[in-house]
């Protein structure tokens, strides 16, 4: 019986609108049942030798014309033509339509397969041919049911549309809407090229803890839980910096991961409290290093996934090709707010400026959070093309290398792209004695109400007593840069599984 389904869900059959979804679904289970009583269980069915993909028949038409090939997929559509008819199967790569006729699969599975359902799987053995239409199609000689469906799956027409339900149920989001499905394979061979990337300038995969006891390396409040076994409560980590800091004083000269991290925040188009950060560090170079690298991966990540250097973004060009711009923090601010903050000597004078500009802040701001915030709010919005944002405030880089000619800002970058942080990258700080005091300034920041703040970490201090080399450190974003990458307009159009609140 042929079925559809509206964007509500609520299905209704072809020959009646009136049709109630739970009839539809019984008789499902009752073909189901049917089969098990007629010793046709498909769920018995262990395998299926699998010769040949959708598209590597269409690829290959000329090679495998009338050559036996066996297919399997997700059976999307079907035409019931008396002795014959055709039906549509989906594999990973794409779809091909099958012929089927009674003289070529014998007269009872002929019955049987005219009683299978949109959204069952089935293994399809025959013949490459062309219609007469001229479509390449697969003549079968023999039809196998592995899975019968017993849901109904969303007509094609309207599709899965209503976004909280795609995101909860991403299985069917992803036999429906194929782009979806596109996405994710992109998404793949994206961090499959990142991979490949690290691994030409020699740096080595590691993996470091997720539970830690003191969740540092980052500005974001973490979520805790508790180890029964140690009888100690523990964070999920907000970041991958200070364990891959270790590995560098080690002696693990470049090191980088690809690993979930995890912070108590807000969820909107661009943030999921669970996502996946790449951070690397390089011993012997600095954020000049960092830059150089980021850059050429962006434009190797850009040619390899999408063909070319120049993407497109909700109908924006943005030219990966070109050289990055390159601007401090300061002269952005002086560029897009009109203000000059290397001619701001005190916090006061800085708070002023603030409440001149209506911009909100709290007693406990210095001028370098004051700096932050300006940005903030005049500058992000204009940097549409790749821009390198440089030497930021000392009081917003716990982690960071002072610069040596101006001790109030450190060696960092931000890269920008259409308006968004894509990564952030450090000369590290390796003098433990200072490190040790900008801990002291972040744990008195925590205690006066900042959240976010990081606090001293002793194992981490010692291992910088041991000596780390000077070292240039990045992090990326993976879900923000798949999203440039695949033209998606949210964060959870790129994770399988988004957060999402639970369904009472």
């Amino acid at each position: 019986m042929a079925e559809q389904q509206n964007n509500n869900g609520q299905a209704k059959g072809t020959n009646t609108q009136e049709q109630d979804i739970n009839q539809l679904l019984k008789v499902r289970r009752e073909k189901l049942a049917a089969l098990q009583e007629a010793g046709k269980d498909p769920f018995q069915i262990t395998k299926y030798d699998v010769t040949h993909h959708s598209t590597d028949i269409k690829d290959r038409f000329e090679e495998l014309e009338g050559k036996t090939v066996r297919i399997a997929g997700r059976m999307m559509s079907k035409r019931i033509m008396g002795k014959a008819s055709f039906c549509n199967v989906q594999d990973l790569p794409g779809n091909i339509q099958c012929y089927v006729a009674r003289d070529s699969i014998g007269e009872e599975p002929y019955a049987d397969f005219k009683k299978y359902d949109v959204g069952d799987i089935v293994g399809i053995e025959g013949e490459v041919f062309k219609t007469k239409t001229g479509e390449i199609s697969v003549h079968a000689a023999k039809v196998t049911l592995l899975t019968k469906s017993l849901q109904i799956l969303p007509e094609k027409f309207h599709g899965l549309t209503n976004t909280d339900i795609r995101y909860r149920q991403r299985y069917t989001d992803l036999i429906v809407n194929p782009e979806v499905r596109d996405t994710f394979i992109k998404r793949s061979q994206i961090i499959k090229e990142i991979r490949n990337f690290l691994d030409g300038r020699n740096f080595m995969e590691v993996e470091t803890p997720m539970l830690v006891s003191n969740a540092g390396g980052a500005a974001a409040r973490p979520f805790e839980t508790h180890y029964n076994a140690l009888d100690e409560d523990v964070k999920l980590r907000i970041s991958l910096e200070l364990y891959l800091k270790r590995l560098i004083v080690g002696g693990l000269e470049r090191v980088y991961e690809i690993g979930r991290v995890f912070r108590n925040e807000g969820v909107d188009t661009r943030h999921n409290p669970e996502f996946t950060l790449m951070e690397l560090y390089q011993a012997y170079t600095d954020y000049e290093g960092m830059m150089e690298l980021t850059e050429s991966m962006f434009r190797y990540l850009a040619e390899k996934v999408c063909g070319t250097t120049k993407i497109t973004y909700n109908g924006i060009e943005i030219d990966l090709g070109k050289p990055f711009e390159r601007l401090t923090m300061n002269e952005a601010i002086k560029k897009y707010a009109g203000v000059d903050f290397d001619t701001v000597a005190t916090d006061e004078e800085a708070k002023a400026l603030a409440k001149e500009r209506h911009i909100e802040f709290e007693e406990r701001h210095t001028k370098g959070d004051i700096i932050n915030l300006f940005f903030e709010e005049f500058c992000e919005k204009e940097l549409i093309q790749p821009t390198f944002i440089m030497d930021h405030p000392l009081a917003i880089s716990p982690l960071t290398k002072k610069k040596p000619s101006d001790p109030d800002k450190v060696e960092r970058f931000e890269l920008f792209i259409n308006t968004w942080e894509m990564c952030n990258a450090y000369s590290e700080l390796n003098d433990p004695i200072d490190q040790r005091e900008r801990f002291a300034a972040q744990d008195a920041a925590f205690a006066a109400g900042d959240e976010e703040a990081n606090h001293t970490d002793e194992d981490f201090l010692n291992a910088l007593e041991i000596g780390m080399p000077p070292t240039g450190g990045i992090g990326y974003g993976i879900d923000r840069l798949v999203m440039l990458l695949t033209d998606s307009a949210a964060i959870r159009d790129v994770l399988l599984f988004p957060t999402m609140r639970s369904v009472q």
